[in-house]
């Protein structure tokens, strides 16, 4: 919405009024109004925090390539690719397995002091 300049006829007052359109419009037809040309405009070229709307494909494919190198990190969510059912399954089935092997060397670690 813009800042419109009015100047009231009868008093000689210029006056700022930041409005609609619509609004502008009804205020016009009071003949003791007249409308300046307004001096700034309020342009939004866009809202919110999408920063993927400005960023063009070389970025996107760098940012995919780093999240790969870094499966845990936040860019990896944002920007990695999915995995797949069979993937997570393997992933979890690693995990798993990897823990067992730590507690079973710990024990033997265990029994040697």
């Amino acid at each position: 919405m813009p800042t419109y300049k009015f100047k009231n006829l009868k008093t000689g007052v210029v006056y700022e009024d930041f409005m609609s359109i619509k609004e502008m419009d009804k205020l016009r037809t009071n003949p003791n109004i007249e409308l300046q040309m307004p001096d700034t405009l309020n342009i939004i070229s866009q809202t919110g925090d999408n920063i993927d709307a400005k960023t063009d494909a070389g970025w996107k494919e760098t940012l995919a390539k780093i999240s790969e190198a870094h499966p845990d990190s936040e860019l990896n969510k944002q920007y990695g690719k999915r995995k797949s059912t069979k993937e997570v399954k393997t992933d979890q089935a690693r995990k798993k397995h990897k823990k067992i092997a730590e507690q079973r060397i710990k024990k033997i670690m265990q029994r040697q002091k």
